[in-house]
C-alpha cells in the first residue's frame, strides 16, 4: 500500500509540474500583418545579472537572501554618488543602466547568463586560457601593445548588444526590433549597430566573406524565432567582459515572447577552437516604451591613441626606476 500511496503521490507531482510548464507555455504572443508572431518593439536587457557567475557568487541560482546581499552590494557599488555631473548635466543616474536587480528566469534569480555548463562559466580549453591571457588574475597593462587587442566594445566597433551573441552593459540596453516579410531588423542603442537577419534562406555567404556582425540567417519554430550566425571577423575576437568569439563560431539565438512584457533570449555558441563544449545562456528582455536615443561613438575610439601612450610612459618610468 505504502508503494501505491508513493505512487500517487510522484504522478500527481508530476501532474502539477505538468501544469505549471503549460501555464509557462500559455502565453501566444499576437501575430503581425504578415502572419508572424510579433515581437516587435523595444525591449532593454538591462540586469545585475552578467555573462559569468562572478567568483564571489557562490552559485548560478541565488536564494532570495543572496539575491537581496548581492542587489545590496551592486547598488552600493555605482562608479559614480547619484548628482555627481559628469559633464552633460546629467547625473550618474542618467548615464547607468543596469536596471534594478538580478534576471528572474522561470521563478529563478540568476546570477549568470550562463545555464551550461552548470557552473556559469565559460567552458575554455586549458591551453586557450593561457594563450589568450585568461589564466591569471587580469594584468592592467596587458594588452596594450596593440589596439586589435582591445574589445570591440573599447574600440566602438559595436555595442555589447550590438554583435551577436547579445548581452547586457553597464548602460545603453535597449534594442529595437522591426519586422518585414522577409527580414528581422535588431537596432542596438550603444553605438546604433543594425542587425540585418535574412528570413526563409538558411543558406550562409561564402565562408571566405566575414564581417564584425557575421552573416545572420533566421527561421520561425513556432512562436520562436531563431538567428544562426557564422562567418565572424577574426577581428572581432575580443569581446565584453571574457566572452571571445573567434572566426569559426557558429551561434545560434532565439527569441520568444512569453509575455506582453517579456521577451526570453536564450543563445547557444558552438565554438571548439576556443571552448570544450558548446554553451548556452538566456535572459529575459523586458519591453519598454524608451524611445531609443543617439549613443554615439567613434569607429576606432581616437582616445585609443592617448590610452596606448599613457601605458608606453608607465613602461618607461618601470624601466627607469622608482621616483623617476
Amino acid at each position: 500500500m505504502r508503494w501505491l500511496m508513493g505512487a500517487l503521490s510522484s504522478l500527481a507531482a508530476m501532474a502539477a509540474a505538468g501544469s505549471v510548464f503549460c501555464a509557462e507555455r500559455a502565453y501566444h504572443p499576437p501575430r503581425n500583418a504578415f502572419g508572424q508572431p510579433d515581437i516587435a518593439g523595444v525591449w532593454s536587457n538591462a540586469t545585475f545579472t552578467f555573462l559569468e557567475r562572478p567568483l564571489y557568487v557562490p552559485r548560478v541560482v541565488l536564494t532570495p537572501e543572496e539575491a537581496a546581499k548581492g542587489e545590496a552590494r551592486m547598488r552600493a557599488g555605482t562608479p559614480l554618488p547619484d548628482g555627481v555631473d559628469v559633464g552633460q548635466g546629467d547625473s550618474e543616474r542618467a548615464t547607468f543602466d543596469m536596471g534594478d536587480g538580478y534576471a528572474r528566469v522561470r521563478g529563478e534569480i540568476r546570477s549568470a547568463m550562463i545555464v551550461d555548463p552548470a557552473d556559469g562559466r565559460l567552458p575554455f580549453r586549458p591551453e586557450v586560457l593561457k594563450r589568450l591571457g585568461l589564466d591569471v588574475p587580469p594584468d592592467p597593462l596587458a594588452h596594450w601593445d596593440n589596439p586589435e587587442e582591445r574589445s570591440v566594445t573599447e574600440r566602438c566597433i559595436g555595442g555589447e548588444s550590438a554583435l551577436p551573441p547579445v548581452l547586457p552593459s553597464p548602460d545603453s540596453n535597449y534594442v529595437q526590433i522591426l519586422q518585414t516579410r522577409d527580414h528581422v531588423a535588431l537596432y542596438s542603442e550603444k553605438y546604433h549597430e543594425l542587425r540585418v537577419v535574412r528570413l526563409n534562406d538558411r543558406r550562409h555567404a561564402d565562408p571566405a566573406v566575414t564581417s564584425w556582425e557575421g552573416d545572420e540567417v533566421g527561421w520561425w519554430e513556432g512562436d520562436t524565432l531563431v538567428v544562426e550566425t557564422t562567418n565572424f571577423s577574426a577581428a572581432s575576437l575580443v569581446r565584453y567582459q571574457r566572452l571571445r568569439i573567434s572566426a569559426g563560431a557558429k551561434v545560434v539565438e532565439r527569441f520568444t515572447r512569453t509575455s506582453a512584457g517579456e521577451l526570453m533570449y536564450e543563445f547557444t555558441v558552438s565554438d571548439p577552437a576556443l571552448y570544450t563544449q558548446t554553451w548556452r545562456a538566456e535572459l529575459p528582455f523586458k519591453a519598454s516604451t524608451a524611445r531609443i536615443l543617439e549613443d554615439a561613438c567613434h569607429e576606432g575610439n581616437y582616445s585609443l591613441a592617448g590610452v596606448l601612450a599613457g601605458a608606453r610612459e608607465e613602461e618607461r618610468r618601470a624601466r627607469s626606476g622608482p621616483g623617476r
